[in-house]
């Protein structure tokens, strides 16, 4: 479904008059029109290759090809005559305007006959100081599947830099003019895709899907409440481990405009909106980014998750998707490493072994059947706190947190999996507090609770069937989940 497709739905399902459905569609048919298209060259050169924090396997082996291009053009700040408001409902006009020059990573299937016709936009995540890619990597197996092609647009001066710095051949002609003019290079990278074949390698898009992770989250909410209702450029969106507020619409050496805290996104969009929201998240933004679910917006918190994991971190980026990603997590709830960086990051506490990977899998593909014919996401309840500032979960008695995204990391546990709590020194340790923790369960807390092998995957398989029903897993990552329980001996 089209982003005009997508409004038809909305319009027919809230009983709007014929008259306004048509009108809706005539105004969204243009997809972007207000944005500008920028021009496109091959990146070359240098290396030879993208630098990028990504999987490790080459593409080939699943399928796909990689490409990356230049995109340069004249791309605006934003600004606002009113006070932004913490419902998100903002009107913004453009200010500034400078030149830039930045850089897409594409991952297509090499068959067009595999491509489904969605693409993921992932707005590349600078908190490491470099381009890195999340959600490639916590969901490539689920795209693969699907058939997407993945998109990665360096849209903040901290990527752009430092991709600059690590090849100056091959990107010498990038530049960037500053953060504030980051939504509108992110617009004008959707354009792009939507109107420029040679991205996608000849392929066409037929819906362009914007995503990002925890920074690059913020700055989603703020591109929904700011520009979205301006450009109409994507078709729908995830936003991915987001804080109470959204990152600045303005900032230095501009004036700086800043969010409110908390920031809603806003209710009147026209387009599918998805939030995944870790344990970590929830207890960062102290319940500040909880919103109703509603017709374009759908809000799931996992149990048993943390901002980012032992798969992200130490499992996915090898995971070629077959089978042995599963093995490996599941071994490493038994065996849990407070080391996922060596050398590099040491955390005080082993780090989170639990289910995101698998329920973003599901994410990314109930966002891409939303935007495509209509039907949305199940809605999902929220984790229970016993308390506020800080939050509290509720706990179950393995010691996980009630409620929520259920999964049979947490529903039939071997490890109490938490979202907080975890430290680390500085410089990189400081990131362990969005690791979260993983304590496994001692053999005679094993044995207590699964008198055998046999017992364990048989309700390993139930809570799988129990999650696979409920909607938060695709029936191939149930398939491996129950596979791997097999193979351990978890039980024996």
């Amino acid at each position: 479904m089209q982003h005009g497709s997508f409004r038809r739905w909305v319009a027919r399902s809230s009983g709007f008059a014929t008259v306004v459905v048509a009108c809706t569609v005539a105004t969204a048919s243009s997809g972007g029109a207000t944005v500008a298209t920028p021009t496109v060259a091959p990146a070359s050169g240098g290396a030879g290759v993208p630098v990028l924090a990504s999987t490790k396997f080459d593409l080939s082996e699943v399928g796909y090809q990689s490409s990356e291009f230049l995109l340069s053009g004249t791309a605006n700040a934003y600004t606002s005559a009113a006070p932004l408001t913490a419902d998100g409902m903002w009107t913004v006009t453009a200010a500034e305007a400078a030149p830039f020059v930045t850089r897409v990573v594409v991952y297509r299937p090499t068959n067009p006959k595999k491509f489904n016709g969605t693409v993921l936009v992932e707005w590349l995540n600078v908190s490491g100081g470099v381009d890195a890619n999340p959600d490639w990597v916590q969901t490539h197996n689920q795209l693969i599947r699907d058939g997407d092609a993945w998109v990665g647009v360096s849209s903040q001066a901290v990527g752009v830099n430092a991709t600059k710095g690590s090849d100056p051949v091959r990107y010498a002609a990038l530049s960037h003019p500053g953060d504030s003019f980051s939504y509108d290079i992110y617009s004008q990278a959707g354009q792009a895709i939507r109107t420029n074949p040679t991205i996608l390698g000849g392929l066409k898009a037929k819906r362009v899907l914007g995503a990002g992770e925890s920074q690059s989250a913020g700055r989603l909410v703020t591109y929904l409440d700011a520009v979205h209702p301006l450009a109409g450029v994507y078709d729908g969106y995830l936003v991915h481990s987001r804080g109470a507020a959204g990152a600045a619409l303005s900032q230095a050496p501009l004036a700086a405009i800043a969010t409110p805290n908390p920031t809603a996104i806003r209710a009147d969009l026209d387009v599918p909106v998805f939030v995944f929201q870790t344990e970590t998240d929830v207890y960062n933004s102290n319940l500040g980014a909880r919103q109703d679910d509603a017709k374009t917006f759908r809000l799931w918190e996992a149990a048993g998750t943390s901002h980012y994991d032992t798969y992200g971190l130490v499992i996915g980026n090898n995971d070629v998707g077959d089978g042995q990603g599963a093995v490996e997590a599941l071994a490493s709830m038994q065996s849990p490493t407070n080391d996922p960086v060596p050398g590099a990051i040491t955390c005080a506490l082993a780090i989170n072994t639990g289910p995101m990977h698998w329920e973003l899998d599901a994410a990314v593909h109930h966002l891409d059947e939303w935007v495509s014919n209509g039907t949305p996401p199940p809605k999902a309840p929220r984790l229970e706190s016993t308390g506020t500032s800080p939050v509290a979960y509720a706990l179950d008695d393995a010691h996980n947190a009630r409620g929520g995204v259920r999964s049979p990391q947490v529903d039939v546990p071997i490890a109490q999996l938490g979202g907080i709590s975890n430290s680390g020194q500085p410089p990189l340790g400081q990131f362990c507090r969005l690791f979260g923790t993983t304590v496994p369960f001692t053999d005679a807390e094993l044995a207590s609770r699964y008198a055998n092998h046999r017992q364990f995957v048989a309700e390993w398989n139930k809570a799988v069937q129990r999650a696979l029903k409920a909607g938060y897993l695709v029936p191939e990552d149930a398939r491996e989940l129950m596979r791997a329980a097999a193979k351990s001996q978890i039980g024996a």
